[in-house]
């Protein structure tokens, strides 16, 4: 199937670099612009010509008329009609026509020998009738005369036509001039508009050339120079900052994945241990004790499901809270309700006291909800069995603030600025179990909706935890 012609441009347009684009706009601007001055001035000094040429044919007529024949007419005109602007030269005198017209219809006509009869046109006849006389453009023999038609006393007409191929001839050759310097003004145009193209590009040109390095190198600290302060000085500082970006983005993933590995390499090495040992075991004829075996398949399942927590937990991290879900307005109580009933089922032996007040924030339900539950079951380790978690929401101002506080033994003054980074473990928690990442995925999702998070020491001694999120100025729920 033939594709659209209009689509077939656009493929065309679109092919085209952006230099060549430039420089075509400048010609076709230029083009259009030299084709509406040169016809504007052409027609304008066509009109003036015309308009000389037709006031001194006026003047002819007020002369013819006062004459009593057409010879007596011509006579009179010549000599003035060889000065007029409208002579071709002393070789070839302007052709002249006069022509009477008697009330009864005789014409008599004088002019260049062989000359031919003036068409006595409706127009002219009218003039006889008391309209006001004209300049007509007709035909005589193989010429353009352009004639014009006065009353004569006696009620006759009297028409004096003169010959406007000098007039036509100019406008010819003043076409022709206004077409060749049209054409010449286009390719200037072209031209100048190709240089001003490369010039204006030349710090696009730059930017091209140091992304491709950029991407051939691998370099993310290369930066690309700046000069003045225009767009594309806006767009070479935009490419910066998203090289300093994607270079952030990339330290912070080696350093993930080096601390990922530090920290399974610890449960993987255990793990093979033991299984190891279950191998061996197995395979000697030393028979294990039930009860060793027993301890040893423990740690198997403890280890396998320490493990599966760390990977989630890395996965999870690893998201770096970039849901591909658009953020939607949420009521804050309902999510930290989800995440505090969710924190019963997984420890039955502490108690939960909620104070929700209801507060409506923008982001994601689900990640809200994790990092909420990551709080919920810090306090639940560390609380003592039959103890009490509190948790609260509030509106602070212009913030939502969830504040979960326990009655365990709190956090160390020297434990505070780290209680947030991957992987830390104060030295009280080393012992227990999970991977020191519960409250850095906090602190990720706290970032990723605009927010903060607070540690310090409850009033009752234990631990205190805030999550800051921004609220809803005008709630759509």
């Amino acid at each position: 199937m033939r594709k659209p012609r209009a689509w077939l441009a656009d493929h065309r347009w679109r092919r085209l670099s952006l230099r060549s684009r430039f420089t075509l706009l400048a010609a076709g601007a230029a083009a259009v612009a030299v084709v509406v001055v040169a016809t504007a001035s052409w027609l304008i000094v066509q009109a003036k010509l015309y308009q000389q040429f037709d006031d001194q044919l006026r003047s002819y007529g007020q002369l013819a008329v006062k004459s009593t024949s057409a010879s007596d007419a011509l006579a009179t005109l010549r000599p003035a009609d060889r000065a007029s602007p409208g002579d071709d030269g002393p070789d070839r005198p302007a052709e002249l026509i006069v022509q009477f017209v008697a009330p009864g219809g005789a014409v008599t006509t004088a002019g260049a020998q062989g000359a031919d009869r003036v068409p006595v046109t409706a127009k002219a006849r009218a003039v006889a009738d008391g309209q006001p006389a004209q300049v007509e453009r007709l035909r005589i023999g193989y010429d353009q005369y352009r004639v014009w038609t006065v009353a004569a006393r006696d009620g006759g007409l009297v028409q004096v036509a003169r010959d406007a191929e000098g007039i036509e001839q100019t406008l010819t050759e003043l076409g022709l001039l206004h077409v060749l310097l049209s054409v010449i003004g286009v390719l200037g145009a072209a031209v100048l508009g190709r240089s001003v193209a490369r010039a204006a590009l030349r710090p696009v040109d730059a930017l091209t050339a140091g992304a491709e390095r950029v991407a051939h190198t691998q370099d993310l600290k290369a930066k690309i120079p700046v000069a003045g302060r225009g767009e594309i000085a806006r767009l070479a500082e935009a490419f910066n900052a998203m090289l300093s970006a994607l270079g952030s983005s990339r330290a912070a993933q080696r350093r993930l994945v080096e601390d990922a590995g530090h920290e399974l390499r610890t449960p993987l090495t255990s793990l093979r241990n033991n299984v190891e040992l279950l191998i061996h075991a197995e395979g000697s004829a030393k028979v294990l004790a039930a009860a060793d075996r027993t301890r040893l398949l423990g740690d198997l399942g403890t280890q396998a499901v320490e493990l599966s927590t760390l990977v989630g937990e890395l996965v999870e991290l690893a998201k770096d809270d970039s849901s591909p879900e658009p953020p939607v307005p949420a009521d804050l109580s309902d999510i930290v309700g989800a995440a505090v009933e969710r924190a019963r089922a997984r420890a039955p032996r502490v108690r939960f006291d909620t104070d929700l007040t209801r507060v409506q924030v923008v982001g994601h339900p689900a990640s809200l909800e994790r990092a909420v539950l990551n709080m919920l079951d810090n306090a639940a380790k560390w609380s003592p069995p039959e103890g009490a978690v509190r948790v609260s929401v509030r509106n602070s101002s212009d913030h939502a603030v969830v504040r979960v506080e326990d009655e365990g033994p709190g956090i160390d003054q020297v434990d505070l600025p780290h209680v947030f980074e991957r992987f830390y473990r104060a030295e009280a928690a080393r012992a227990l179990p999970g991977s020191g990442l519960g409250l850095a995925i906090v602190e990720q999702v706290a970032a990723g909706h605009g927010g903060t998070v607070r540690a310090g020491r409850a009033e009752a001694g234990g631990a205190l935890l805030e999550l800051l999120l921004p609220v809803v100025s005008h709630p759509t729920l």
